[in-house]
């Protein structure tokens, strides 16, 4: 479990397939400063497992993770390359404050980048929403976008034929996270609120939640009035 708080950038340094998978090698001195075998980290929103751990000739420490078929089916991992950057960020603590939101690490799909529209202290990012992506997103809910938790600033109308949603970031986003440097064309990975993928779910069953009955006298909750006791 994570926030969507980035906690680095961290560098591809080894990409190696195995099989129908990849082996990732990540620097990344702060969230390998305490990870061990089997650690989860975060690596722009997917969660990943440490398998191996070293450093680099500069000293930097790296963790490897293996990535599965699907994984790279669902998200940006599988166009890595030595020297992309990363979104990093180390499995939450029981014991901190939740500063973003309840990320999983599972990402739902990718989205490309339409716009960057500046503004004064801001930048506002728009991107294309698939027809899937669609009905988990909704203005001023949650999103995580290659592993950052964002709120939706705005999203289109549900009449409109090129869907889209938009984010807004301010300079420390920017400035923190691999978000600063997309461009037009450019993907990131697309996690929803866990609460939107249940009720999506829900309805596909066809399954309607029961409403409590307050109408029925057992449901009536009375005051007790002066002098009785309750």
């Amino acid at each position: 479990m994570f926030t969507g708080l980035i906690e680095e950038i961290g560098e591809i340094v080894g990409v190696a397939p195995v099989d129908d998978s990849l082996r990732l090698t990540i620097a990344g001195p702060l969230v390998t400063s305490d990870a061990s075998h089997g650690a989860s980290i975060a690596v722009s929103g997917v969660c990943l497992t440490v398998i191996d751990q070293g450093r680099t000739a500069d000293g930097r420490g790296t963790f490897t993770a293996d990535v599965m078929a699907q994984s790279i089916r669902m998200s940006t991992l599988g166009e890595l390359a030595a020297g992309s950057a990363v979104n990093l960020e180390r499995a939450v603590r029981v014991d901190t404050r939740l500063g973003g939101h309840i990320v999983q690490g599972h990402v739902d799909g990718t989205a490309a980048l339409r716009s960057v529209t500046p503004a004064d202290a801001w930048r506002v990012l728009r991107f294309d929403l698939t027809p899937d992506l669609a009905p988990l997103l909704v203005d001023k809910g949650s999103v995580t976008l290659s592993g950052v938790s964002l709120t939706v600033s705005a999203i289109s109308d549900p009449e409109e034929p090129n869907a889209w949603f938009e984010v807004s970031l301010i300079p420390e986003t920017l400035a923190a996270t691999t978000l600063g440097a997309l461009e037009p064309g450019d993907r990131v990975n697309v996690e929803t609120d866990i609460l939107a993928r249940h009720v999506a779910r829900m309805l596909r069953l066809g399954v309607v939640p029961a409403v409590p009955d307050t109408t029925s006298a057992s449901a009536v909750v009375t005051t007790p009035t002066e002098g009785s006791h309750a």
